[in-house]
């Protein structure tokens, strides 16, 4: 018997004593009818549909013994066929038959119409064929008397409860509140109630159990108030959900209406560019913002008429957002020894930038995950800044992109145009991030000393800050783009050839590292492995036998007559066009002459030599003085040249394209030598009568800095003591009023200077050691440094107690009143 009690299923009322009904007192075997979700209550008549055997039987018997008693017991499990003692609730009631109606239709279709009495308990089942039978004991139930108030009280809030429950509840039809009005007696509306509203099964049985009426009937109210409230809460999540429900209609309604406009207008189901973006867009890793601004942008195409700029505009930044690698990283190869072999075959020397790189990588390889550095590689030209990128981006297997900055000088070039204007683009750091198809791509930033500062278009240089910031580029913002773009896994590495014209707050955000200029026989080796045969390709001359070489004095006569270079760029192109002059040979002869390059060929090759080695010009002339200076092509000595001639005033006179810094050391110099002019030995009054001229040959080329202020003292010195220079000297330094020297930079580069022009001894400030410690054995091999902390000391080694041939001799006019 299955009853799903979701209404009320029969008006019930009861006239006179409800106790008569209610106190049914058998005890002993009672035939016992089992139900599915029904819980039968004292005094309640309700319809039971039958339908397994036992119970059919079962009723086929009461149906001959219209009087006899039976009871009616709910199971625990509805889905249990042959319920057993335990299967079935303990607590039931006494019923008695009141009709059987055989309803048409196949199967048997019967309804048995009962009427609940009193309660009673289950003690044992004893039988279950034909029908159930089984042992039961009455079970009394405290009655309330009808003129208990408190009772009436309860009965009437049951009933308001029940009303309110029943309008709650759409599966319950509103009649159900005509059949609650209808029962007068309040025993039976309160066990009605809690028959027909479509409580727990568990709830009910519970609510049977209690003895007492007025207890049944308050508990009742609670499980009322319970279940309205669910029912309250029910419906308001229903009406939440109709409204949104409501508003997806709302907006499918737009949208269609919107579709229905686009197909009058020939748009269709949107254009082949909007349905290929949206192809590309759905393989893309960005965050929710970035894919919310490309949609948001993606739908703003749709409204668009094809032929107007608009679409033009949108989709071209739409088509930016979907090409570039957002998320995307290549996966790098952190073999250590595989990298060193790499950079080592590439590039010969830079020992300082290759150890940088695979200290990086080693972190990266122990870390796992890591903020790529920004590298400045700084040094004269020509010495593979550039290269060097991609050499760490074949080590590392990383993409390799590079932007020229020389001469850059919009701020947008960096950032990127608004999309405001006309022909705007994003700017370079994007579009090769773009073009490197990769959000982790070695980045060479090169010539970065050249960017033009301070123009009307904007600081490109101080644009490059967010750039080069490792805590700020995680979040870079274009502003064609206006969204954030992460290149905090991008290895920047800039190149500058001199860091004094980069900003500031630029140089800090960088880390410096030095790359020097080449001595010959890195040159050497360098034309061995990389330049020759490379030209030799690219003459078509690498084919031919024999095969053209070059031996090591036809290259260090190039180097040291055809070249004035740290770096290898114009040795490259004297190898090429030597080679070109073989290739022509090749072409026009069939064969080339001498394969073999010999120094006395080079001349035949490449003409006469247009420099000439630095060479030592002796010590035979007083006031001239080696120094050593840095340009931006490497190191070279010069000459400072002071003469004297007789003369009132004692004026100085400065020549040689000097800069101001220069010039000051100069007047610095003087003042010193003027200020110690006794401890050179010398008349006092020699500057009032001798006029100085101080000149740096070579006139025609710009000089400026102030690492030659004891070098044009001791010039000073020797030309007014006529002493002469100890031989084979150079010097560097700068001076203070005081006579200190001071510490100066490009000390490798003089150093390979004063080599070459045979130059063995080397005077510099004694702070400058810690510079001559870190150069590799090699470039200092064959000078001896001397270290000195003033200007006396200098003199004191420099100036020799021999005069100069021919020497003048100074001689101060009388005064007034004076001897000779």
């Amino acid at each position: 018997m299955n009853n799903k009690n979701t209404s009320i299923q029969m008006i019930a009322d009861y006239d006179g004593d409800i106790s008569s009904l209610l106190n049914t007192d058998i005890k002993g075997e009672i035939p016992i009818l089992t139900t599915r979700n029904l819980v039968i209550f004292p005094g309640v008549v309700s319809p039971i549909l039958i339908g397994r055997e036992p119970s059919i039987k079962l009723i086929s018997y009461l149906e001959k013994h219209p009087e006899a008693m039976f009871g009616i017991f709910c199971q625990r499990d509805s889905n249990v066929d042959n319920p057993s003692f335990k299967d079935l609730y303990a607590t039931g009631v006494y019923a008695r038959m009141v009709k059987v109606i055989e309803m048409p239709g196949p199967g048997n279709n019967i309804t048995a119409i009962v009427q609940g009495l009193g309660r009673c308990t289950l003690d044992n089942l004893t039988k279950t064929k034909p029908y159930f039978a089984g042992i039961v004991s009455p079970n009394a139930e405290s009655l309330p008397k009808e003129t208990d108030k408190e009772f009436t009280t309860v009965c009437e809030t049951v009933l308001k409860s029940a009303k309110e429950y029943i309008s709650l509840n759409e599966d319950m039809p509103d009649e159900a509140q005509y059949a609650l009005a209808s029962v007068q007696n309040k025993v039976v509306t309160i066990n009605y109630v809690c028959s027909n509203l479509p409580f727990s099964i568990k709830d009910k049985v519970n609510l049977l159990e209690i003895d007492d009426t007025k207890k049944r009937a308050y508990s009742l109210l609670k499980t009322l108030d319970r279940e309205t409230q669910l029912l309250k809460l029910k419906q308001d999540i229903r009406q939440k959900t109709r409204m949104d429900l409501d508003e997806q209609q709302r907006e499918y309604f737009l949208q269609q209406q919107i579709k229905n406009i686009k197909e009058e207008l020939g748009h269709g189901d949107g254009s082949p560019e909007h349905r290929e973006l949206q192809e590309k867009a759905k393989g893309k890793k960005w965050n929710e913002e970035v894919a919310a601004t490309f949609y948001k942008e993606l739908d703003k195409l749709e409204l668009y008429n094809p032929q107007s700029p608009e679409y033009s505009v949108q989709l071209n930044y739409l088509q930016n957002m979907v090409n570039l690698p957002w998320g995307i990283y290549t996966k790098d190869d952190l073999n250590l020894k595989k990298a060193e072999k790499t950079l080592d075959r590439d590039h010969y020397g830079m020992e300082k930038v290759k150890e940088r790189i695979l200290e990086y990588i080693s972190v990266l390889k122990l870390r796992g995950d890591l903020k790529s550095p920004i590298i400045c590689l700084y040094g004269p030209p020509g010495v593979g800044k550039t290269s060097l990128g991609k050499s760490i981006a074949e080590a590392m297997h990383r993409k390799y992109v590079r932007v020229s900055l020389g001469g850059l000088h919009d701020e947008s070039e960096i950032r990127g145009h608004r999309r405001t204007y006309i022909g705007a683009m994003p700017g370079r750091i994007i579009k090769n991030i773009q073009k490197a198809g990769s959000s982790n791509p070695v980045f060479i930033l090169d010539e970065i000393d050249k960017i033009t500062q301070n123009t009307i278009n904007g600081d490109p240089s101080s644009a490059l800050l967010e750039v080069l910031d490792p805590e700020q580029n995680k979040a870079f913002h274009d502003n064609y783009l206006d969204v954030d773009y992460d290149l905090s896994k991008v290895l920047f590495i800039a190149t500058a050839n001199d860091l004094n014209t980069i900003p500031r707050p630029l140089l800090d955000r960088m880390e410096i590292i030095e790359v020097s200029g080449y001595i010959t026989e890195e040159k050497i080796e360098i034309a061995k492995r990389h330049l020759i045969p490379k030209e030799l390709e690219n003459n078509g001359l690498n084919t031919i036998e024999p095969k053209v070489k070059f031996n090591k004095a036809a290259l260090e006569k190039i180097i040291e007559q055809y070249t004035r270079e740290s770096g290898v760029r114009q040795l490259e192109k004297q190898i090429n066009k030597a080679l070109r002059k073989l290739a022509y040979q090749k072409a026009v002869k069939g064969e080339i002459e001498s394969p073999d390059i010999t120094p006395d060929k080079i001349e035949g090759l490449l003409g006469k030599p247009p420099f000439y080695r630095d060479i030592y010009q002796g010590n035979g002339y007083a006031g001239v003085v080696t120094g050593l200076a840095w340009t931006s092509v490497g190191g070279e000595i010069l000459f400072i040249e002071t003469s004297l001639n007789q003369a009132k005033g004692g004026k100085l006179t400065l020549t040689g394209n000097l800069g101001d810094v220069m010039k000051e050391s100069a007047m610095i110099a003087l003042q010193y030598v003027k200020a110690h002019v006794s401890e050179l030995g010398v008349d006092y009054r020699i500057f009032d009568n001798w006029n100085i001229h101080i000149h740096v040959p070579e006139g025609a080329t710009p000089k400026d800095g102030p690492s030659a202020g004891i070098t044009i003292a001791t010039s000073i010195a020797s030309a007014i003591t006529q002493r002469k220079v100890r031989k084979n000297t150079a010097m560097t330094g700068e001076i203070t009023l005081r006579g200190k020297v001071l510490p100066v930079g490009g000390i490798k580069e003089k150093i390979l200077a004063a080599k070459r022009a045979g130059i063995t001894d080397i005077v510099m400030c004694k702070e400058n050691m810690k510079d001559i410690e870190e150069i590799p054995e090699k470039y200092r091999t064959g000078v001896e440094f001397h270290y000195v902390e003033n200007i006396r000391q200098v003199w004191d080694f420099a100036l020799t107690d021999e005069r100069v041939d021919n020497a003048i001799t100074f001689t101060i006019p009388e005064e007034k009143g004076e001897g000779k």
